[in-house]
């Protein structure tokens, strides 16, 4: 791995503590990677990117002469040929555990696109195994680091005792049965574990692990079409405190949209993509916060974070085992739509 330079003098005399950037490797050179992952490592003052690798032998032409990097179509190979300090993973879900234990057989730190797993077994056999070879994993939940997600909790603390929250995500695709993510195999479920995972996340960050819930899923939006990953599903859940809510998540719902509103004894704070509002309870803004384009920062926030995680100097908030509550979350949503009762996920946790 790279040495790490731990301090240095400035002109004046005083120690300021810096680092040689770490050697990121990118495996998976779909549409995530190439909008968020890459982009974030090539404008990280931490981290250097140096090689990328996809079964798809013209993306990686293209992107290694694009990129001025190294290319690989086999992840073995990639390993085997370059001293990486971590690799970013975004490749079907299905084939994130073989990658994971080929990186923690060479000691080599993963930034793993969401989910973690896709299954609370397999999650748990990943925590085992990243502790056993002291590798670091994190998951990628960009919102963790949109100042716009992060002030939250701020205003949650400003509308008395919180009673209920209702979340959405939904967005239109026109054929939900249309590549891997259409395919429970390959993609461990629809937009519970997929696209869900991000709202999951903040309920969990927000809120933690509900006591109940109680899922439906659907895979009849497009009866035309044969699929068994869900394209839609409402969940319920509540807390032991007397909080309660209802989750939607649909991959035919359109136009695209993402909010989260909870409502209190002295007001509501309502997040939406781009814009967070505290009002009165009868509806008045009485604070905002907006950022109506995106927030590309947050991603290289992210790869910056996980650098530091892995030089010690950061905590891991997202975790192996912080992320098996999630897999706690999406598996008792399966379980529940399937016996059609009430779950408590943290006996499966």
């Amino acid at each position: 791995m790279t040495e790490l330079t731990p301090c240095r003098f400035t002109e004046n005399g005083q120690k300021s503590r810096t680092w040689t950037k770490l050697r990121a490797g990118v495996v998976g050179l779909g549409k995530q990677a190439l909008d968020d992952h890459i982009p974030a490592l090539l404008s990280s003052d931490a981290a250097e990117l140096v090689a990328v690798c996809d079964e798809d032998t013209e993306i990686v032409r293209e992107q290694r002469y694009k990129l001025r990097v190294a290319g690989y179509t086999d992840v073995e190979a990639m390993f085997t040929a370059e001293q990486l300090d971590f690799v970013v993973v975004c490749v079907p879900h299905n084939a994130g555990q073989a990658i994971i234990h080929t990186a923690a057989e060479r000691r080599v730190h993963v930034l793993k696109e969401k989910p973690f797993a896709t299954t609370l077994t397999e999650a748990k056999e990943l925590a085992e195994l990243c502790e056993r070879t002291g590798i670091h994993l994190m998951v990628t939940l960009q919102r963790r680091f949109n100042p716009i997600y992060t002030s939250f909790t701020q205003l949650a603390d400003q509308i008395g005792t919180p009673f209920v929250v209702n979340a959405a995500y939904t967005l239109h695709i026109t054929d939900p049965s249309e590549g891997w993510r259409g395919q429970a195999t390959k993609a461990g479920g629809g937009c519970v574990i997929d696209m869900g995972y991000h709202l999951i996340d903040m309920l969990l960050w927000y809120f933690g692990l509900p006591d109940r819930l109680l899922a439906n899923i659907s895979t009849t939006a497009r009866p035309d079409r044969s699929y068994d990953a869900e394209d839609t599903a409402l969940i319920h859940f509540s807390y032991d405190s007397g909080l309660y809510g209802s989750l939607l998540l649909s991959r035919f719902i359109g136009p695209k949209s993402e909010q989260i509103r909870l409502v209190g004894s002295k007001g509501i704070v309502h997040l939406e993509r781009g814009r967070i509002r505290r009002l009165t309870n009868g509806g008045d803004v009485v604070e905002s916060l907006a950022r109506e384009q995106a927030w590309p920062s947050a991603a290289v926030s992210q790869i910056n974070h996980f650098c530091r995680v892995i030089e010690g100097v950061r905590p891991n908030a997202s975790g192996p085992r912080e992320n098996l509550a999630h897999l706690s979350f999406v598996e008792g949503c399966y379980e529940s739509a399937r016996t059609r009762t009430s779950i408590n996920p943290k006996e499966l946790a």
